[in-house]
């Protein structure tokens, strides 16, 4: 990773890292794609306008973004500090993997705030991207921002009526009420073993095995947590009947993300018809 400063302006030259695959393909929900290879965002309520420079394939843009942002926020969140190349040679020892990684290399980890992804991935349940953007959409236009816990404090499912999120609304107000009364803590949770962290998650009413794992993959960057969705269930029926293969071992959220990619988008070899992006518990 290098990086510069051009006017108002970042430029990023970073390998193994894809605008669509990374920011599209499910793992956050506040990103719009503008034109050709740019996008809109936001970390939080932070936001950012991202681009490939002049279309050159391993150069970015990000628009009106200071040095200090830069380092302080974007840096992180877009996990530019982990070595992708490296993963995926250690990855490819196995040969599915190999597969997997070369078909969608440019995928990376989104480093979310801690309650934006818990939040989030209640709200993705049994859903579809679409719609859930819309519901965030209407919970930030609604707060003028992504709202804080202490923004949330007392609302009630009625409350959340607005969003139209149906019984995603209750789970919602459990979240929040459990969080806000001490009762559970996110910062404690991170630092968990894996299985006590999925344990606490799953006391909050509505939260189930995938979207726990997702909270601590990607809201606390527990590299280890596995979510397993009906695709990712395939994936092991059909690949890894006898467990994933030692190579990803510390990193199987990030293997996953290359194999969900893969099967999803191979119906033709995997004999999976059904493409619809839907976020399924």
């Amino acid at each position: 990773m290098d990086h510069s400063v051009s006017g108002s302006d970042i430029i990023l030259h970073q390998s193994d890292f894809d605008l669509d695959e990374t920011l599209d393909c499910g793992q956050a929900f506040r990103w719009k794609k503008t034109a050709e290879d740019t996008y809109e965002g936001y970390y939080l309520n932070t936001f950012l306008r991202i681009s490939r420079a002049d279309g050159r394939k391993d150069v970015f843009r990000l628009e009106n973004t200071t040095e200090r942002e830069f380092l302080d926020v974007w840096y992180n969140y877009l996990d530019l500090s982990t070595d992708y190349a490296e993963l995926k040679r250690r990855f490819s020892e196995d040969e599915m993997m190999a597969k997997a990684c070369a078909y969608a290399g440019g995928i990376r980890i989104l480093r979310q705030d801690k309650w934006e992804a818990l939040s989030s991935f209640i709200i993705s349940q049994n859903n579809n991207i679409p719609r859930i953007k819309g519901i965030i959409g209407r919970l930030t236009e609604h707060y003028g921002g992504y709202p804080s816990l202490e923004q949330l404090k007392g609302e009630t499912a009625e409350n959340f009526g607005f969003l139209r999120a149906g019984f995603r609304a209750g789970y919602l107000e459990d979240a929040v009420r459990r969080l806000c009364s001490g009762e559970l803590d996110l910062e404690k949770i991170a630092v968990m073993p894996l299985a006590e962290a999925q344990k606490q998650l799953m006391t909050i009413k509505g939260v189930g095995p995938k979207v726990a794992m997702c909270t601590l993959l990607f809201g606390m960057y527990r590299t280890e947590a596995f979510p397993v969705d009906v695709w990712m269930k395939r994936a092991l029926e059909r690949w890894y009947p006898n467990g994933l293969p030692e190579c990803v071992k510390g990193y199987e959220g990030i293997a996953q993300q290359y194999l969900f990619h893969y099967i999803r988008n191979h119906p033709q070899e995997d004999k999976l018809e059904d493409k619809t992006v839907t976020v399924t518990v």
